[in-house]
């Protein structure tokens, strides 16, 4: 009984590559993180209330994580740069980047460790420090990540890249091109040398 000829379609549902799986966990914790780090860095970590003879009502002075650790919110954005950047970088320059992120990622950690226990003044607010700890923490995961393992991952568009037929005919030389070709060349200078010009024919 003959059996039937396996199939040299690839299935459709195959699942991607590991190191494609792993550069999309690397980017998503990387602008997770940053993204978490900057939107807390924007809210109101301190509330200073400042009393006032009657009958003006207390003064409230709002303070932002930005106006109280801005370099927060600029590493943030940096880390944000970074994770895109990661798509697009390979080899020893991606894991470079990598070890840039992680270092960015631990000084957002820094930055929301100190708004939980530094004493601005005035009633504070630790839920944004705390999430900005954790979305630090999340850009130094994804640093280290591809420190350890960004070499091996595949680069932005590498999929797409065009590549030649086996069967196809290689393109033909320079040197290939019909006799006419030289000669009209070697006519056109002439006419120049002459003063003429060789479009005008």
């Amino acid at each position: 009984m003959n059996r039937p000829a396996p199939d040299p379609t690839p299935s459709t549902g195959a699942q991607a590559p590991p190191g494609r799986r792993e550069l999309t966990y690397a980017v998503l914790l990387c602008l997770a993180g940053a993204g978490l780090a900057f939107w807390a860095a924007t809210r109101t970590w301190s509330v200073e209330v400042t009393a006032r003879p009657v009958p003006l009502p207390p003064l409230r002075e709002v303070r932002t994580g930005v106006g109280l650790v801005p370099w927060v919110p600029a590493l943030a954005l940096v880390a944000l740069a970074g994770g895109g950047a990661i798509l697009a970088t390979r080899g020893r320059v991606r894991r470079a980047l990598g070890g840039l992120l992680s270092g960015t990622g631990v000084a957002v950690a820094v930055g929301g460790g100190y708004g939980l226990v530094a004493g601005f003044g005035g009633e504070p607010n630790r839920q944004w420090p705390a999430l900005c700890l954790v979305g630090g923490v999340l850009v130094a995961a994804g640093g280290l990540f591809t420190l350890a393992r960004g070499a091996r991952w595949p680069a932005m568009g590498a999929r797409y890249e065009r590549r030649a037929h086996p069967s196809a005919p290689p393109p033909p030389a320079p040197e290939q091109a019909g006799p006419m070709t030289g000669r009209r060349t070697v006519e056109a200078w002439d006419a120049l040398d002459r003063g003429e010009d060789p479009t005008d024919r």
